[in-house]
């Protein structure tokens, strides 16, 4: 069985023959703890038959424990210095493929359809970089790539975010935008000393598996994360208050607003916190004809 990279000893070793650094503003945190990575495997369910997407393979810690138990891996590395790392640490694997790009700006359907062909399961499984999990996530949503979900790692304050229920304090317009496509549960909590450098913050793996059909139906998907997003302008005020300085001409549109929440039953004296994702969707499809 091949020596695994995550290893405080090994992972050392490799940064030491590569002179490799740590770049704060590319948010490297390396895992050094093989079980913390099988575990995060286990929770994507992947066979032979499935592929799993990575997003910021570091030194290749991850990318091993997936090429193991995938039929194909492709892992997106932004940072030049670690290609040569990866070809060095991941040579025991044939089945993973390193795309030098970064994830935000790469056409990923196209990755899909010219790496993929033919593979029906897919899952996104990463420790993400920190400072730009929200971007990431909502692109691979936005995308409607063809995946059975993720599994990936984040700071834990997001996570609490994305699995947030209505009327607490973390729910807000990201629970809602990944709520919509995906069922979002903690998988586990992360101890910063498994990392290397450790981080500042806590970590939390999330479990992201996609509806097969939305928990509401809506006339427009983008006009319901609009609605969503306008109502958490400001946490502290009403949805009427939110709403009228979020849509387009709000304010002339007031009695409008108020008509429309009052039709499907929302007292706009409700904070946005308050509403379900099936709610937003009903005041969404009220709302639509008049703001478009």
């Amino acid at each position: 069985m091949q020596k695994d990279i995550a290893t405080p000893i090994r992972t050392q070793e490799i940064l030491k023959k590569y002179g490799f650094s740590f770049k704060k503003s590319l948010g490297q945190n390396f895992i050094i703890d093989p079980n913390i990575l099988r575990n995060i495997v286990s929770h994507a369910d992947l066979t032979k038959d499935s592929a799993a997407i990575e997003i910021g393979p570091g030194i290749g810690a991850l990318t091993e424990h997936l090429a193991r138990a995938a039929g194909k891996v492709v892992a997106f590395e932004i940072d030049q210095r670690l290609l040569p790392v990866l070809v060095d640490t991941l040579s025991p694997y044939d089945n993973v493929e390193i795309i030098h790009s970064d994830i935000l700006e790469a056409n990923v359907k196209q990755i899909f359809e010219d790496k993929l062909t033919g593979i029906k399961d897919v899952m996104v499984v990463a420790n993400l970089p920190y400072y730009v999990t929200t971007p990431i996530l909502l692109k691979l949503l936005m995308d409607r790539l063809p995946i059975r979900g993720m599994v990936v790692m984040m700071q834990k304050e997001v996570a609490d975010r994305i699995t947030a229920v209505p009327g607490t304090k973390a729910y807000g317009s990201l629970s809602i935008a990944i709520q919509y496509y995906m069922k979002a549960e903690v998988a586990m909590v992360v101890p910063r000393g498994v990392f290397m450098p450790q981080p500042n913050v806590e970590s939390a793996v999330i479990k992201l598996t996609r509806h097969e059909t939305p928990p509401v139906q809506v006339m427009d998907e983008d006009f319901l994360f609009q609605v969503s997003r306008g109502s958490f302008v400001q946490r502290r005020k009403t949805i009427i208050n939110n709403l009228q300085s979020s849509l387009p001409n709000g304010k002339e549109k007031k009695e409008i607003i108020i008509e429309c929440l009052q039709k499907v039953n929302i007292d706009p004296s409700r904070r946005g916190e308050t509403l379900s994702i099936e709610e937003f969707g009903r005041l969404a499809d009220e709302l639509y004809p008049y703001f478009h």
